[in-house]
């Protein structure tokens, strides 16, 4: 059994032939990267086709997402707001806290935004809640709720954005 080949040997005789067709490999197809032009340019337009379709289906999420906050903002609206006092005050503090939970779940981002536009609907003063939220809420929810805002006439945020019922007009103007 001496002259018998241990099977260690065969194991490490075996790796290593696959580690040098690996790097042979590479070498190869770094130097078919670097002189052959077809074969460059058929890799620029896989990334081109690539980055087209990336881009695509971020425009369709895009789209799919402003959707649903349209449809989020219209359901909101026909499920009406609070107009007693102490109820608008206990939805404020609802809607603020359950945004605030979702923001922290991260889970949903429309969500926890369309709760943030609740509460904003029935505050007194929405353009000082809404530097409460610049400061407080993340980014991307914040950037949904402005589209939620935009979307929706009926909140004035401040002397330029102030709706028919403001009494502020915009400095420089006379009455």
């Amino acid at each position: 059994m001496a002259s018998s080949i241990r099977t260690s040997t065969i194991v490490a005789a075996s790796v290593g032939a696959v580690v040098t067709g690996f790097i042979a490999y590479a070498v190869y197809f770094d130097h078919k990267r670097r002189t052959d032009p077809g074969f460059r340019k058929a890799l620029k337009r896989e990334s081109r086709k690539e980055a087209r379709a990336a881009r695509e289906e971020a425009e369709a999420q895009g789209a799919q997402q402003k959707e649903a906050i349209k449809s989020a903002v219209s359901e909101a609206k026909e499920e009406g707001f609070p107009t007693d006092v102490e109820e608008k005050e206990a939805y404020f503090m609802n809607e603020v806290a359950r945004g605030e939970t979702l923001c922290q779940d991260g889970s949903d981002q429309v969500e926890a935004a369309l709760c943030f536009y609740k509460a904003l609907k029935v505050y007194p003063q929405p353009g000082d809640l809404i530097q409460i939220y610049d400061k407080t809420v993340p980014k991307p929810v914040l950037d949904i709720l402005a589209e939620m805002i935009a979307s929706d006439p009926s909140i004035s945020v401040g002397p330029f954005g102030a709706g028919p019922t403001s009494d502020v007009s915009a400095p420089g103007v006379d009455d």
